[in-house]
């Protein structure tokens, strides 16, 4: 990029306050969310939770519903920044294609907790228009799952009769990292949940001659 074409110092700082105070409101909002419900949320209390002004929440979300919507699809646009990279780096095999999915899957969620619950208790209050675009996004997003299993089963790697809903399975796995997590964190840590529920589903799909290679990804 020549000097001519380089983003502003001050340019730079701006971009980078906007998104931090992005950040700063989502999380705010999911948790605030999480916590009373989103017909009992206002801009206020969001602004409190936040330790902001409402004037700022306003340059940012026209409403509380654009602040739900907004929470929600943070999550979806994490799971397509972050699923890609780690399927790339996880080589040509597609049961490791499916491994490092499934894990990225399951990282995005930790971080995301308060929202990926706010997806399922809240997505009802959003309009119309909310929820297919929230439907829409969920199918993008799974798509990386889908395409490791359907290219597993056609190197006769896995066995899956079904590909698309061993995918949602996984999906559904992640999500109760959070959904659960009351619960999972007594006994688990998250490696440790990634490991057991991406061995309990690989017993079940891969092929029996591809198990041996495959063993550290099916240990219990």
């Amino acid at each position: 990029m020549s000097s001519s074409q380089a983003l502003d110092p001050q340019e730079a700082a701006r971009n980078a306050l906007a998104q931090s105070r992005s950040r700063q409101l989502l999380d705010a909002a999911a948790r605030l969310m999480e916590r009373e419900g989103s017909e009992a949320v206002s801009m206020q209390a969001l602004a409190t939770e936040a330790g902001v002004s409402v004037g700022l929440i306003y340059r940012y979300f026209g409403n509380k519903d654009d602040v739900l919507l907004a929470v929600i699809t943070d999550v979806l646009d994490a799971f397509s920044a972050k699923v890609p990279i780690a399927v790339a780096e996880a080589g040509e095999d597609p049961v490791r294609k499916l491994a490092a999915a499934f894990t990225a899957y399951c990282h995005v969620i930790d971080e995301h907790r308060h929202a990926a619950v706010l997806t399922y208790r809240e997505s009802k209050s959003l309009d119309e228009e909310g929820r297919a675009r929230i439907k829409q996004l969920e199918v993008e997003t799974s798509q990386p799952l889908r395409d490791a299993l359907h290219d597993g089963v056609a190197a006769g790697r896995l066995t899956a009769a079904d590909p698309d809903l061993v995918a949602y399975n996984l999906l559904l796995l992640a999500h109760a990292w959070a959904l659960k997590h009351w619960y999972f964190e007594r006994t688990m840590t998250l490696e440790r949940y990634i490991q057991a529920q991406l061995g309990l589903t690989l017993r079940g799909v891969i092929s029996p001659k591809s198990r041996r290679s495959y063993a550290d990804l099916l240990e219990p």
